[in-house]
């Protein structure tokens, strides 16, 4: 009874990854079109370029922004153009989609950018829990692009994992 306790998780070697950890630390700006809508349902173009003309786009400088439409509504392809032409000299980066689109695309981006070589003969667990939502997108990702190096890739956590790939 006199044996020591050993942490066999910590001994093992596994490399853990927490996609939690690649998440954009960034907060886009939203810019909602629905603002500009007459009756929150249609766009004038008249009213539309004058409500741009008005707008303070300095509130953008050096900003994220993501463009949206949270009405339903149609609006014509020229509108977003236009509303391009106005934000891109102001933003950093500009997109029209959803921040959960945006923070999709900026994860998938952060795990093409790892180096896959630092991972080579490793025994890798992808952490499953969080106090994110990761998109499984994201999980799919890291796994093709870790699987021609790793020794092998697990999900969940250390003391408890579901194989997922093992080399032969």
């Amino acid at each position: 009874m006199s044996e020591p306790i050993v942490n066999k998780v910590a001994e093992s070697a596994l490399v853990t990854i927490d996609l939690e950890e690649l998440l954009p630390l960034e907060q886009p700006v939203i810019f909602d079109l629905k603002d500009y809508l007459f009756m929150g349902l249609i766009l004038k173009e008249k009213d539309f370029r004058e409500a741009l003309k008005n707008t303070n786009w300095e509130q953008y400088r050096q900003k994220t922004v993501l463009i949206i439409c949270s009405a339903d509504a149609v609006i014509p392809v020229w509108a977003y153009m236009l509303l391009a032409s106005y934000l891109a000299p102001q933003t950093t980066q500009l997109f029209m989609e959803t921040p959960e689109q945006w923070r999709q695309r900026e994860l998938l981006a952060a795990i093409n950018r790892l180096n896959s070589e630092e991972y080579a003969g490793k025994r890798i667990v992808v952490k499953g829990c969080g106090d994110e939502p990761i998109p499984a997108e994201a999980y799919f990702e890291i796994t093709r692009k870790l699987q021609p190096v790793a020794k092998s890739i697990m999900y969940g956590e250390p003391c408890s994992t579901v194989p997922v790939f093992k080399q032969k």
